[in-house]
């Protein structure tokens, strides 16, 4: 069984060729993807080649953890069958590339417990549940203060002011710096760092992925505050000592989102308390991937690229 995948075959080096995938086994089902998304974080790392090692990687590779499909075969036993859509968080099942991620392809071979079941009604927000997921999980759980400023105004840094608001917390103040990012905002203020006096925050989620930022976010804490480290660094991180110490500050990594994470997310938006509407910015064939990389990575005003690989050629 062969499909059509993005292969990236080293730094900037990036084409949709025809790739032979494994066999499905016992507890695996076979996808039809409709759409993909594009991550600005680890992927465009990887197409850079600035990614750190990290467990798994190297070239040629299939880029993508985010993908909603339709299953066409189902084995026995994985609680699917052929119609039901999902949510695919990549998967490693091409001869001859590596699937760290690997859920940019028009077809994919994956395990049934790394779905997740999502409405159809989704479309090419669908794509969109990981991201929502990471947001989740950074918040979710025991000893865990929602955000009272979140910095940088992408997807993940809306989706975390969306989810605050939606546990019924006070509005989150978010930092941008880019002009063309501070629009969109739904019920929270997004303002320039500049512009904001204040240094009392108890929880700062830093969804800029800028390692640079963090003696300056450290600066803004109230004593016993809290840095959570909510994007992809890959740059090693260091900070000053002397004004954490007088602030005690803390730091926590936000790793990635589980299963659980995933399936509280998809109910959320399913009923209604978090909006994936507005996110996406782009949205072109799979066989238009190289530019659209490109563009993804490159255009201040691309919020989120997605591949539809239903109209590709």
């Amino acid at each position: 069984m062969q499909t059509r995948a993005v292969h990236l075959k080293g730094p900037e080096d990036l084409d949709v060729d025809v790739l032979t995938l494994k066999a499905p086994g016992a507890g695996d089902l076979v996808v039809e993807v409709a759409f993909s998304g594009i991550s600005t974080g680890t992927e465009k790392l990887f197409w850079s080649g600035q990614m750190p090692p990290f467990p798994g990687m190297g070239y040629p590779l299939v880029p993508g953890y985010e993908a909603a499909g339709e299953v066409v075969e189902a084995a026995a036993d994985t609680g699917y069958k052929p119609g039901d859509h999902v949510f695919v968080p990549g998967a490693d099942c091409y001869e001859g590339a590596f699937g760290l991620f690997g859920g940019a392809s028009a077809r994919l071979v994956t395990k049934a417990n790394r779905v997740c079941r999502i409405d159809a009604g989704f479309g090419a927000e669908g794509a969109l549940l990981a991201l929502a997921a990471t947001a989740r999980h950074a918040m979710a759980g025991l000893e865990k203060a929602v955000p009272d400023l979140i910095v940088g105004h992408g997807v993940l840094g809306r989706l975390l002011a969306r989810l605050t608001i939606a546990a019924g917390a006070p509005a989150p103040t978010v930092w941008e710096v880019q002009a063309d990012r501070s629009h969109g905002a739904q019920g929270y203020e997004v303002i320039h760092p500049e512009a904001d006096p204040r240094r009392d925050y108890r929880s700062i989620y830093d969804a800029s992925g800028d390692a640079r930022l963090l003696d300056s976010l450290i600066g803004r804490l109230a004593k016993g505050g809290e840095v959570v480290l909510a994007g992809f660094y890959p740059q090693a991180l260091s900070f000053g000592f002397p004004m954490a110490f007088m602030k005690e500050a803390r730091l926590r990594v936000a790793a990635e989102w589980t299963h659980d994470d995933l399936e509280a997310t998809r109910a959320l938006v399913e009923s209604g308390v978090l909006s994936l509407g507005g996110l996406i910015t782009h949205q072109v064939s799979a066989s238009d991937a190289p530019a659209a990389y490109r563009t993804a990575f490159g255009d201040p005003d691309c919020l989120k690229m997605i591949l539809n690989w239903k109209d590709a050629a």
